[in-house]
């Protein structure tokens, strides 16, 4: 080693002293005094080195030197000049060592080597190494000044660029010998930085006054911005405490609660039944006789001498009425039965014509989100002004079968492990597969279709290469970067392992600084983020990724069917390609934008057969249940299976007829209304068809009655409470459509207008089909072969009941209505609402989006990689709107956020969240465009040049003596260009790409970020773009847009635009389909309640008038309801626009198991309560039974071995549990609690009940 001494005062070094390597050059040794600057040579120091402009400018070094100064400070001016002191304090450390005239105090030539100049023909020294003695606690104000400086464009910190470090590892330290390090491919020679507060070796340290980041370096210059020094924004945000839970004896206080209010219910509830046995032990019995309940507590005996209140008698006229109404009406229809049959078929096909204009929405969009809803429009408003958000192909691949891998860097440090998908062998096997995907082509209308012609290409036309994001892009998508190797036969130097540990650090970089010098950025011109690309590894250690992730941005074509057609063609043989791909060292989970569809059409298709078998076991059982058969004689005569697909087919054909009549008027159909309300008419008309004809077949003609004048009377007894239920539910249902969820209001339309048609049909067409069957009973003939006669001749239809009648009348109904079985009835049904209401509100909200899949769909596997290995949620864009001003300092300063900008700017904000992302799930600091343009139009920087013969912009890799910096080099020049500087500098910035001399060009980042209006004179919308955190349920989605949404309010109060005509709005791909759940709660509030409403005042009027029993009717259903969220919770299923129209159904079917049954006991004429709950319960309760609970049972079963899990769970369950609670509260709850509390007996329709039975041949009770 060489050891050169100096005296004070002078340098060590002037001038350039041969090639070192490429473009780099040594210095001259030189040991003299420093030489006057030539004043060519000013200019450049005033601008890169101004502490040493003074005296007579005498320097250590010359022109080229300076020259060289100032190309190699543009990486590092690009990335710390935001923050001024921090890159006022870079630049004093390499002006000193360059130009100093003091530098031998502080730097120490260790090697050199003789080089001869030919222009001079001297013999010279070319200094190949030299120490730097550097003050300690400079370079530690000087790494605290830059510490927190943003990179906006990589969302990283700017010394993860410049360390060759991960940012948390980096320190003063080992920054300042990174930068001085031969090996970082800048340095031409080693500089050895040697830290010292005091002199040693005779050397007294560079220690300069630094500027901390919270410090201004001039007049003209403020503190660095928060974004870029935390010293200037205080203390790191911290997220607000989690609501405490609401406990009460350190449980949930809702349990607590219902708990208690239970327990004292029940001790109410049974002191009041001991007290009232009692008092009737006493009062009315004696000892030694036993209790008849039917006459000791007959509470409301009805007596002949009471009198008759006006409501009472509006009550039976209004009852009258309509039983006459439907009498004379029955009996036309039996009398006219052609011309009735005739006219509904006409009415059924006139309706369906309307299927010529059928329309489905298959578009998830429609069917989720509300035209007016806020995320509809901002979806639109992004769109319109920046596209639409493109289709996504992905895949996440991993490599089973491969070992980690182990790299040990030269010439020293720790070993690093690799995952198993990051060894070479496997690496090349994935670009091979990347290689064979982008050479996928696809046939449209006769047309070649590559992904060339859809892919996203930011940089097209001047480079048509398409966004990969992948692992594979840091090595150019190609086998020979990822083979480049530089060493010796002993040494590997750098190998692809330096260059992704490199890059994983810098993805915006053009040079790896490594001796390989391969650039990190995407062939496609924008950085490939390792969390995009990468997954299963630990904290930010990408190098032990157990996942590679590829994603495949794909153009997105909302109003050119042509392209998007060509779009989905590729897709199409993209899946087909995966599904056929074999390669035993790669396990493969993919999906395509068109995955999820084609899914749930595949899904759809193979349930058809689930739901045909269901509907098939209904129609049999419907078919078979109707006849009431006599003797295997007459099988065939006494079976109703004409009269049963009869009934179907009306029930069908209503359903038609509701689709026919909405088509023609342009209302889409949706797969919701396909699948569900043919099984809610089913219930409803079932359940109508088997009250009538049971009723029927109980009732025995009067003397000298016609068939006519019989089914008349039956339909005038039985048509009120069908017209009751079918009339509660349409108003119910169409009330509904008040609804802003789409499937619900949807669902809700189609319905009411369904199951008004079924009611209308069944009191007209079916009477006229009932009657015509009995015609054929009674000629004796055969049911479906009506032309032949049977064997066995009776004279006339007689009057049957039923062994599930029977059952009803002499055993359940008795047993039931007991004394002691009622106070248990009502405690166990209150203390399943006890339940249900302590649990409901612990309902999951959402739509797991796998539940959609079928079992054995390949998407399920990609939904389950991808919650395992993802790291980072979907992109969220902060839109602010058209009518910003960007080219003042105040408009400026409310959105950027660099030096200068207010510290609750909009990009300041968003950072501010992105530091607390557990809290806000906003991931990652926001791509700035308005930040890196700012320092791309720099004068300092080489970025903004333009031609100063015709003012055209000049990239900063072209080089010509007339590209003239955009801006002067004066204090003014150095401000941030405004009015129209700032738009005369935009295009040119949008439109550069970036290069090795400028990775601040615009166009691969923020081409489509910046909307310009009035012929580009002025900025109109802009986004600034990050990423949520981790999204894998549900309620994670809603809270991500929760948060953003939050965020962007108080970024648009504190702009101060709130009362103006535009504002801040956060916008991701997902929030079009879970906006709907922010409002889910209150949506199915407001349709339940409107439900009850509706129901409540239709049956006060159809009931005539019975108020309290309407009340009853609808204490039962809200029950029904209540508890259907108790079970939701049970057996998992989450509220959402599925199970919010299950549950209105569950209104409507509520109302056909309690109506029948409540209008029954208001019309009995029995003396209590007790026997007319008996008695409703016996003559209706078989026929509510067979005609929904059975029907429906048969179905639901047979769903349950459906393929799809939305059927498994949204419809076997739901279906399942609606039928189940219903059944029980009306046929168990419902007469128990009419016979402790039901409606007073109505003396009026009692004396015209005996009115219309006396003179015949017995005391003739109502059958219903």
């Amino acid at each position: 080693m060489l050891s050169v001494v100096v005296l004070p005062q002078s340098c060590v070094w002037y001038g350039e002293c041969g090639v070192a390597s490429g473009d780099k050059r040594y210095n001259c040794a030189y040991d003299g005094p420093p030489i006057a600057l030539p004043k060519d040579g000013y200019d450049l120091l005033q601008e890169l080195c101004p502490g040493l402009y003074f005296g007579n400018v005498s320097t250590c070094c010359d022109v080229l030197q300076l020259q060289t100064l100032k190309n190699n400070l543009q990486l590092p001016l690009q990335f710390l000049s935001r923050c001024p002191s921090c890159f006022y304090n870079l630049i004093n450390l390499f002006c000193e060592l360059t130009c100093s005239p003091n530098q031998s105090e502080f730097l120490n030539v260790t090697s050199t080597i003789p080089y001869y100049d030919p222009v001079s023909k001297e013999n010279k020294s070319s200094i190949t190494e030299l120490q730097y003695f550097i003050g300690e606690s400079f370079a530690n104000a000087m790494y605290n000044a830059c510490k927190d400086v943003e990179a906006p464009s990589s969302n990283v910190k700017a010394l993860g660029l410049l360390c060759g470090k991960e940012v948390k590892d980096c320190n003063a330290t080992n920054w300042i010998e990174y930068m001085f390090s031969k090996d970082n491919g800048q340095t031409p020679f080693s500089i050895i930085p040697i830290f010292s507060d005091v002199p040693v070796h005779g050397m007294n340290p560079m220690n300069n006054a630094t500027k901390g980041c919270n410090e201004s370096v001039d007049d003209s210059t403020g503190p660095c911005s928060c974004q870029d020094c935390s010293i200037v924004c205080g203390p790191k945000p911290q997220p607000p405490p989690l609501p405490a839970p609401w406990l009460l004896f350190g449980l949930d206080a809702i349990y607590v609660i219902m708990w208690i209010s239970y327990m004292g219910f029940l001790l109410i509830f049974f002191m009041f039944v001991f007290g009232i046995w009692c008092y009737r032990r006493r009062h009315f019995v004696s000892e030694y006789t036993p209790i008849d309940s039917n006459i000791a507590f007959s509470v409301n005996s009805h007596r002949d001498d009471g009198k008759i209140t006006c409501g009472e008698r509006l009550g039976e006229r209004f009852e009258n009425g309509l039983r006459m109404t439907f009498t004379s009406w029955g009996a036309f229809c039996v009398r006219n039965p052609r011309p009735v049959i005739l006219f509904s078929v006409v009415f059924i096909a006139m309706c369906c014509s309307g299927f010529v204009y059928i329309k489905a929405t298959t578009n998830p969009v429609d069917l989720w989100s509300a035209p007016s809803s806020q995320a509809r429009k901002e979806k639109e408003y992004f769109d319109k002004h920046f596209g639409p958000f493109f289709r996504t192909e992905q895949l996440i691949i991993q490599a089973p079968n491969s070992q980690p891998d182990i790299y040990s860097p030269y010439p020293s440090g720790a070993d690093v492990p690799f995952g198993p998908p990051l060894t070479k062998e496997i690496l090349h096997q994935v670009l091979d597969l990347q290689d064979a995907i982008v050479n996928i082509t696809a046939s449209f209308d006769n047309e070649t279709v590559t992904l060339k012609d859809i892919c996203l290409a930011p940089l097209a036309p001047y480079n048509n290469n398409c966004t990969i994001l992948s692992v594979l892009n840091y090595f150019q998508n190609s086998h020979s970067v990822l083979d480049h190797t530089v060493g010796d036969e002993f040494f590997v130097y750098a190998d692809y392992h330096t260059h992704f540990l490199y890059c994983v650090r810098a993805p915006a970089s053009l040079n790896d600084t490594s001796m390989l010098h391969d650039p990190c950025l995407g062939t496609f011109g924008g950085p490939v983020f390792p969390w995009l690309v990468l997954g299963g590894y630990d904290a930010d250690n990408y190098n032990n990724a157990t996942a590679l992730v590829i994603t495949l941005p794909v153009n997105n074509y909302y109003n050119d069917s042509r392209k998007l057609m060509k779009a989905l063609a590729w897709e199409k043989e993209f899946i087909n390609f995966l599904k056929n791909y074999r390669n035993p060292n790669l396990t493969i989970s993919f999906s395509a934008e068109r995955s999820i569809e084609d899914e749930i059409n595949r899904e759809s298709n193979s349930d058809v057969s689930t739901v045909l078998i269901s509907y098939i076991v209904m129609f049999v059982y419907i078919s078979i249940a109707l006849g009431h058969i006599r003797s295997w004689g007459r099988l065939l005569v006494d079976s109703k299976i004409s009269l049963g697909i009869a009934g179907i087919l009306i029930v069908l054909s209503s359903v038609a007829c509701s689709i026919g009549i909405f088509s023609f008027f342009g209302i889409p159909l949706t797969l919701i209304v396909i699948e569900v309300i043919p099984f809610l008419v089913l219930a409803i008309g079932v359940d109508n068809i088997f009250i009538i004809v049971q009723t029927l077949q109980r009732d025995e003609r009067l003397e000298g009655e016609t068939l006519d004048k019989q089914i008349g009377r039956v339909l005038g007894d039985v048509a009120p409470s069908m017209f009751l239920s079918s009339f509660s539910e349409t108003v119910a249902f169409f009330l509904g459509t008040l609804s802003t969820m789409p499937a619900v209001r949807t669902f809700s339309l189609f319905a009411g207008m369904a199951v008004l048609i079924d009611f209308i049909l069944q009191v007209t067409c079916f009477v006229s089909l009932l009657g015509l069957d009995i015609k054929r009973q009674e000629r004796n003939r055969l049911d479906i072969l009506c032309c032949i006669k049977g064997s066995e001749e009776t004279s006339g239809v007689q009057r049957s009941e039923s062994i599930l009648f029977l059952f009803f009348k002499n055993l359940y109904s008795p047993y039931l209505l007991e004394d002691w079985m009622r106070p248990i009835v009502i405690a166990l049904f209150v203390g399943l609402l006890s339940f249900s209401t302590a649990v409901m509100h612990n309902v999951e909200i959402g739509l797991d989006q796998s539940l959609s899949m079928p079992h054995d769909s390949y998407v399920m596997d990609y939904l389950s990689q991808l919650n395992k290995y993802l790291h980072t949620g979907p992109p969220v864009y902060f839109v602010l709107e058209e009518g910003h001003n960007y080219t003042s300092l105040e408009g400026q300063n409310m959105v950027c956020g660099g030096m200068g900008c207010n510290n609750d700017s909009l990009v300041q904000q968003i950072f501010s969240a992105a530091e607390i992302s557990s809290y806000t799930r906003i991931g990652y600091a926001p791509s700035s465009w308005i930040d890196d343009y700012f320092d791309w139009v720099k004068p300092q920087s080489s970025c903004c040049r333009v031609y100063n013969t015709t003012g055209q912009f000049c990239n900063a890799s072209v080089t010509d003596p007339s590209c003239t910096r955009c801006r002067p080099l004066t204090q003014e020049g150095k401000q941030r260009p405004q009015g129209q500087d700032f738009m005369k500098f935009l295009p040119m910035f949008l439109s550069d790409n970036p290069n090795p001399k400028c990775g601040k060009g615009g166009h691969a980042a923020y081409s489509s970020a910046v909307n310009f209006i009035n012929n580009k004179t002025d900025v109109g919308a802009t986004y600034f773009s990050t990423y949520h955190t981790v999204l894998k349920t549900s309620s994670d989605f809603i809270d991500a847009m929760k948060k953003a949404r939050t965020i962007a309010d108080n970024i648009t109060e504190t702009m101060g635009i709130k009362g103006k005509n535009y504002r801040v709005f956060p916008y991701s791909v997902f929030y079009v389909f879970y906006e709907q759940y922010l409002t889910i709660v209150d949506d199915a509030i407001f349709n339940l309640c409107v439900s009850l409403g509706s129901i409540f005042l239709v049956t006060t009027v159809l009931l005539g008038f019975e108020v309290w029993a309407a009340v009853m009717v609808s204490i039962t259903i809200a029950m029904i309801i209540v508890n259907m969220f108790g079970v939701m919770w049970l057996w998992g299923i989450s509220l959402n626009a599925v199970s919010l129209v299950n549950l209105v159904m569950s209104c409507g079917i509520a109302v056909e198991f309690c109506s029948h049954v409540t209008r029954a006991f208001t019309v009995s004429t029995k003396g209590s309560r007790v026997e007319r709950a008996e008695e409703a319960l016996s003559h209706v309760g078989s026929s509510v039974f067979s005609g929904i609970t059975l029907t429906k049972f048969g179905g639901i079963v047979v769903l349950a071995f459906s393929k799809s899990q939305i059927f498994q769970i949204f419809y076997f369950r739901m279906y399942l549990a609606m039928v189940l609670l219903g059944a029980t509260h009306g046929l168990i709850f419902l007469p128990v609690l009419l016979s402790y509390i039901g409606p007073s007996v109505n003396k009026a329709k009692t004396h015209a009940a005996q009115e219309r039975s006396r003179h015949t041949e017995r005391e003739r009770l109502l059958y219903f």
